[in-house]
């Protein structure tokens, strides 16, 4: 009765088998394989090619994203990485875990990924997975890409930006060249040339040079024009090759220039004085009255509508000594219903002067009211222009009454006089676009020389410009005709709020 009872549990248990390769039993697959032999027999990555080809170009070191698009990729960077994996054909029948690359020499024409996937086979067990290592080489092959063979054919571009303002300085040009720097607006431009008025940017096609546009309407008041220019029409496709060009026109005044406004301007500025000084440039420009601090705000919309020119430049500068400085209290102002803002920053005050050339001949001061009163003190040198003694021909100063028109206007504080003992104690210097705009920017160019001091004494122009260290002068040189009173900037101070990239930081001051 004891074995009969036994019969039953024999039955049910299930067959078994020997592995086809070891002999271990195990239970009944398809592979008729224990999971051993599976893993040695079974390749999961048998449909992904173990080599693979990468088309680079050199002259621009860009890779080729198949079909037609080239990349910006550093070696071992993710942007590469992806790059690879897109090469290989049957990933996607396989889960990818894990993906790096090997080491290889920098100078070497192969690169090396080392992939890690998993796949599902069947098993003794049922569903089995399996993860496998292996390495993919790709091949670096040298292809010029379609921007570069344009450069070498002398056809290479297919859209311009032309920057042109009709002034006297080249100090805005300057000003623009260091936001394009320090914003990297140039990245896609195929060659930049300086030419009278202005400068030209040429771009592989309209989309870099409409970017390029829209950067210099965010940075600077001006207006542009568009045109373009048929170069070939295939008649079978109807496909246009034309040639596009954006006149960028920049409005042709400057910072430090005194302009004089129109009568509507005036009243839609919130009644400021019509003879007004431009005390800063940036999308729009800053005006300020310098007899009672009021200040507005001219974008480019409104200076094309109505439009005022500079009655005097920077040019015209002359130099006055401060006998005498008096603030004048809030109280004392002319206010009137309507008025617009008024500048917190600056303090009103009537200065008594005399010119630095009639300093000890003639002893008759003259009497002018300016906004320096936070900076100003008697002994000190201050630039300015001589309204009443200049020969201004403007429509819209003649139609104004001239008892109204101050006599002097004062623009800055003068720190010395000797800009050659400036030009040797400063220890940084800037970028610059070319080689060309370097030729426009030498040291014997006094506008660019007068760029360079202003950034010194004006900290918040500084903050938009990136300033390097000038290794070729260590040393710097002492100079009693150098103001003492002026602000000793240090390239520490000067790089203080200013965010430099990376890669740049070898050639930044530690």
């Amino acid at each position: 009765m004891e074995g009969m009872e036994n019969l039953p549990a024999i039955t049910q248990s299930s067959a078994r088998i020997l592995c086809c390769r070891c002999g271990t039993v195990i239970e009944p697959n398809p592979a008729n394989m224990c999971v051993a032999c599976l893993r040695t027999e079974v390749d999961i990555t048998e449909g992904i090619p173990k080599q693979a080809t990468l088309h680079f170009c050199r002259g621009c070191e860009r890779y080729l994203q198949p079909p037609n698009e080239w990349v910006h990729a550093v070696l071992e960077s993710r942007e590469l990485l992806t790059l690879c994996l897109k090469k290989l054909r049957g990933l996607q029948k396989v889960k990818l875990i894990d993906a790096s690359f090997v080491w290889t020499e920098s100078h070497s024409k192969r690169i090396r990924v080392k992939l890690t996937v998993q796949a599902e086979v069947h098993g003794s067990a049922g569903p089995l997975v399996l993860q496998q290592v292996f390495i993919v080489e790709f091949i670096v092959n040298h292809q010029m890409c379609d921007d570069c063979h344009r450069t070498e054919a002398k056809d290479y571009w297919r859209a311009s930006v032309q920057v042109r303002q009709k002034s006297i300085n080249k100090k805005t040009f300057y000003y623009l060249e260091q936001l394009i720097l320090k914003h990297k607006a140039h990245e896609q431009t195929l060659g930049i040339t300086p030419i009278h008025e202005g400068l030209d940017f040429y771009f592989a096609n309209e989309a870099a040079a409409r970017k390029m546009v829209d950067f210099l309407v965010a940075v600077l008041p001006c207006r542009y024009q568009h045109s373009k220019k048929l170069i070939s029409h295939d008649i079978h496709s109807n496909i246009y090759n034309y040639k596009f060009t954006y006149s960028v026109e920049v409005v042709p005044v400057s910072k430090d220039s005194v302009v004089c406004l129109s009568k509507k301007l005036t009243h839609q500025l919130g009644g400021i004085n019509p003879v007004a000084l431009v005390y800063k440039t940036t999308n729009s420009l800053h005006l300020i009255d310098v007899s009672s601090g009021q200040i507005a705000e001219v974008n480019a919309t409104v200076f094309w509508r109505y439009p005022f020119n500079s009655i005097c430049n920077p040019k015209q500068l002359t130099e006055y000594i401060v006998m005498d400085i008096e603030p004048i209290n809030f109280k004392d102002r002319k206010v009137f219903p309507g008025q617009g803002a008024i500048s917190n920053k600056h303090v009103i005050a009537d200065v008594w002067l005399i010119k630095a050339s009639e300093l000890g001949i003639n002893d008759n001061t003259i009497h002018a009211r300016t906004h320096l009163g936070h900076i100003l003190k008697p002994g000190d040198s201050a630039l300015g222009y001589a309204v009443a003694d200049s020969n201004i021909n403007d429509s819209h100063f003649e139609k104004l009454n001239q008892d109204d028109v101050p006599d002097i206007i004062l623009v800055k504080k003068f720190y010395g006089r000797d800009r050659a003992a400036r030009r040797k104690s400063r220890m940084w210097k800037l970028k610059h676009l070319a080689e060309d705009v370097v030729s426009m920017s030498g040291t014997e160019n006094n506008d660019y020389n007068e760029f360079l001091e202003e950034l010194e004494e004006d900290p918040e122009m500084r903050q938009n410009i990136n300033i390097f260290r000038d290794t070729s002068r260590q040393i710097p040189v002492d100079s009693k005709d150098i103001d003492p009173s002026m602000p000793q900037i240090s390239l520490e101070e000067m790089l203080e709020d200013l965010v430099i990239d990376d890669t740049e930081m070898n050639e930044v001051y530690d």
